[in-house]
């Protein structure tokens, strides 16, 4: 992993996805000492976590199209009303 880290609240989506990825790669391997692999569980939580939060935020602007009797769109309504 590189020395100096991007902040992840900075991080697209598909970027903190990606080094989730690494980091669960490299827990996996157990061949990490665990001083550095509590600190990269940590990022990987926080990174979990800020994909969470981008994955919502997204799936709030997701609209599906409203289509009236005569098959033609009426608007639009959230992807999933609560």
């Amino acid at each position: 992993m590189a020395e100096e880290q991007k902040p992840i609240g900075e991080m697209a989506f598909e970027e903190a996805l990606e080094e989730l990825e690494k980091i669960v790669s490299s827990l996996e391997g157990g061949d990490v000492p665990l001083d550095q692999s509590i600190a990269r569980y940590e990022r990987g939580e926080a990174l979990r976590a800020h994909c969470q939060k981008l994955l919502a935020a997204a799936e709030k602007k997701v609209e599906k199209i409203r289509v009236g009797s005569d098959g033609k769109p009426a608007g639009t309504e959230p992807l999933d009303p609560e």
